[in-house]
């Protein structure tokens, strides 16, 4: 069934009040579709959608549904019900979902819950949302060095309802600290009487809970795992990051590159979410910012304004040069970061990042070049002209991919995020150093 035609369904059986055809669409309708359906429907809509859904598919939809929008849920609730829904949900999820709640209300809801798991919430809730520890569940399965495997298999079977994954056993001693790790297809093939420590391997891939998440989602790619144990600075196990969080934590890194690349600050919510205000607050600043950059642009026009006079043709092709200038620039940038972003490259690439940018932007200058001069030609303004547009794009190109492949690693060494770098400050900057070298190249060609 396409989405429009299950939500009008849906809202139609809500709209009679026939809890029992609701009841038939829960049994065919899986909870993703139920997740893209809810934040459509309407607030008294969705309260009375609540009041039919069974306790178990409303928990499973909210953690489904992004963190703002589940929030907006439990605040329709009685503190009690938000608290047996959170303790449905699995700790990472709850707490995503928590965070957007006001203090007040967090708190108000933990105090309802289980103290174990309220307690679980809140040590999550100590680290930022952007780090391996705040996207951690502590739903992990660990067993004592000292166990056999039958009695690791034995201790398994008891906890692994609650923990969201068991493929990988973890091995730690009585303070918590991460010994080793073996595969639960290992430990159950293995002899009964062989001891864990026998059968763990040592050298663990951990990642640190202060680390930033996308460090924890490129790791469990890298190394092909399905979960990643986070420890602290004293090797303490504090929970795992699964593989299914990686799809999520890598999507908003993208995001959120994606829109500083764009000259924007990166939304906390969803765009459809976020209010007109909102939006101008993340985009006025640099939209200043890049104001005061390019009003150079306007003082070097004036600077060669006799130029301009004595040869109008010059300003036919102002609007290509710099739209040359800042497309290289925002092309190479945009690889660049990205490339930065997944450690592809670093600082000490510069050399080689520095050639290969300039051997490309030799070939995209001289076929670029090769059509203005056909362009001015065509446009019949001289042979002279020619050759000055020819000669800019040319130094104008090789200059654009020079400071969009540098600039980045300097920021980097800086450590400012090289996505501030953003392609319309490229292009800003590439704008007016344009200007510098076509008229710079008018005066000596044409004698002016």
């Amino acid at each position: 069934m396409e989405r429009e035609t299950l939500l009008d369904e849906v809202r139609n059986r809500i709209r009679h009040r026939d809890a029992d055809a609701v009841a038939q669409l829960v049994q065919t309708v899986n909870r993703t579709e139920w997740a893209r359906l809810i934040p459509d429907l309407t607030a008294p809509e969705v309260a009375v959608l609540l009041q039919w859904l069974p306790d178990a598919d409303i928990a499973t939809v909210l953690a489904e549904l992004e963190p703002e929008t589940a929030a907006d849920i439990l605040r329709t609730l009685t503190r009690q019900a938000a608290a047996d829904l959170l303790e449905a949900i699995d700790p990472d999820d709850a707490t995503d979902i928590v965070e957007e709640l006001s203090a007040i209300e967090a708190e108000e809801i933990l105090i309802a819950m289980e103290p174990a798991e309220a307690d679980e919430i809140r040590e999550l809730l100590a680290y930022p949302p952007d780090t391996a520890g705040g996207r951690m569940t502590p739903a992990y399965v660990a067993v004592s060095p000292n166990l056999r495997a039958d009695e690791a298999v034995v201790a398994l079977r008891q906890v692994a309802e609650e923990a969201e994954m068991v493929n990988y056993v973890y091995v730690t001693d009585d303070d918590e600290r991460l010994l080793g790790v073996l595969s639960l297809h290992r430990l159950v093939l293995t002899a009964p009487h062989t001891r864990i420590r026998d059968l763990m391997a040592a050298d663990v891939i951990a990642v640190a809970a202060r680390a930033d998440q996308e460090i924890a989602a490129r790791m469990l790619n890298e190394y092909d795992l399905l979960a990643l144990p986070v420890i602290d600075d004293d090797g303490h196990l504090l929970g795992i990051i699964t593989v299914d969080d990686v799809a999520d934590i890598l999507e908003e890194e993208a995001t959120e590159d994606i829109e500083r690349l764009g000259g924007s600050q990166p939304l906390e919510e969803s765009y459809l979410r976020a209010r007109p205000i909102l939006l101008w607050r993340r985009r006025v600043v640099w939209l200043l910012i890049l104001f005061l950059a390019g009003a150079y642009t306007s003082t070097i026009l004036r600077y060669f304004n006799e130029e301009l006079e004595s040869a109008v043709e010059l300003a036919y092709f102002i609007p290509l040069l710099i739209g040359i200038g800042g497309n290289v620039g925002s092309q190479v940038v945009t690889t660049i970061v990205r490339s930065m972003a997944v450690d592809d490259i670093a600082i000490g690439d510069t050399i080689r990042i520095v050639r290969k940018e300039m051997q490309t932007a030799i070939m995209l200058s001289a076929v670029l070049a090769t059509a203005m001069f056909a362009r001015t030609i065509f446009m019949g303004v001289g042979i002279d002209l020619g050759l000055v547009v020819a000669l800019s794009v040319t130094a104008i190109v090789l200059w654009a991919a020079l400071i969009a492949a540098v600039l980045p690693l300097l920021l980097r060494q800086l450590r400012v995020d090289p996505a501030v770098v953003s392609a319309p400050l490229i292009t800003t900057l590439v704008d007016g150093t344009g200007l510098i070298i076509y008229f710079s190249t008018a005066r000596l060609i044409l004698d002016l």
